[in-house]
């Protein structure tokens, strides 16, 4: 039992004995130890969605990889965070996302500041073994505040779990199978005439590339803020303690 009045299990994770809160994710449990588990697409605040595959890790007694961000701890679980066949795995993630995009740092607004970008230099991609698609995407500046280049858009649906279970207007999803996927606003609408959109702007903050930005940023000038979305689902969930402590 932690001092916080938490169950605790023990775990070991590389090779270092851990105790982890009961029912916590390996990545959750990573993060608070200081054991660092590349991702993406997750978010602190968001609903885990593992699409990235990024944060796969190895189990002991387990033959395939695990996701940390959606696998729960159990009473002496062995988790291995990094090691050869991972780092190459995640290097080739990596890889293919940067051939399925026409991601070019030297004219983004996000550089500098893309943790594409960052999880490049993380997992060692100098160059890229995988053809270029070259996709021939869209640019959505219809929206007078922000604008949309799917060219840069890795797939990760922050903007559509934040629109949907922080703003609770569900403007962004996903359209499309494979390679056709793309994001999209009110089932294709251009941005500026969807009138679900509020301009609240988390879903510029949260973007991991230069896909989501705000006009008149240029190259190297745009500034992402995902960390304030924890900030404000604490802030909502204690809100809502307050509110049932009134009730009662």
């Amino acid at each position: 039992m932690s001092r916080n009045g938490r169950p605790t299990v023990p775990v070991t994770i590389d090779g270092q004995e851990a105790m982890a809160y009961e029912g916590e994710t390996i990545l959750r449990m990573a993060e608070r130890i200081g054991v660092r588990i590349p991702r993406l697409c997750y978010l602190e605040g968001l609903s885990a969605w593992g699409g990235c595959r990024l944060c796969l890790v190895e189990v002991a007694d387990d033959p395939r990889y695990r996701l940390a961000c959606a696998t729960p701890v159990v009473p002496e679980m062995e988790v291995t965070t990094t090691n050869w066949e991972l780092h190459n795995h995640r290097r080739r993630i990596v890889e293919m996302l940067f051939a399925e995009g026409n991601h070019i740092c030297a004219v983004c607004v996000s550089n500098g500041d893309c943790e594409l970008q960052d999880l490049a230099a993380e997992t060692d991609v100098d160059h890229i073994h995988y053809d270029f698609q070259h996709p021939d995407s869209t640019v959505d500046a219809s929206h007078p505040k922000y604008v949309l280049d799917r060219e840069r858009c890795v797939l990760c649906t922050r903007c559509v779990r934040v629109c949907n279970e922080i703003e609770g207007a569900h403007v962004w999803d996903v359209a499309g199978r494979g390679s056709d996927s793309m994001l999209v606003a009110e089932l294709s609408k251009p941005w500026g005439e969807s009138p679900s959109c509020t301009w609240c702007g988390k879903c510029v903050l949260v973007c991991p590339t230069g896909a989501l930005a705000f006009k008149g940023r240029a190259v190297g000038e745009m500034r992402h803020d995902p960390a304030v979305i924890d900030f404000l689902k604490t802030a909502r969930d204690e809100g809502k303690w307050d509110e049932r402590q009134e009730a009662r």
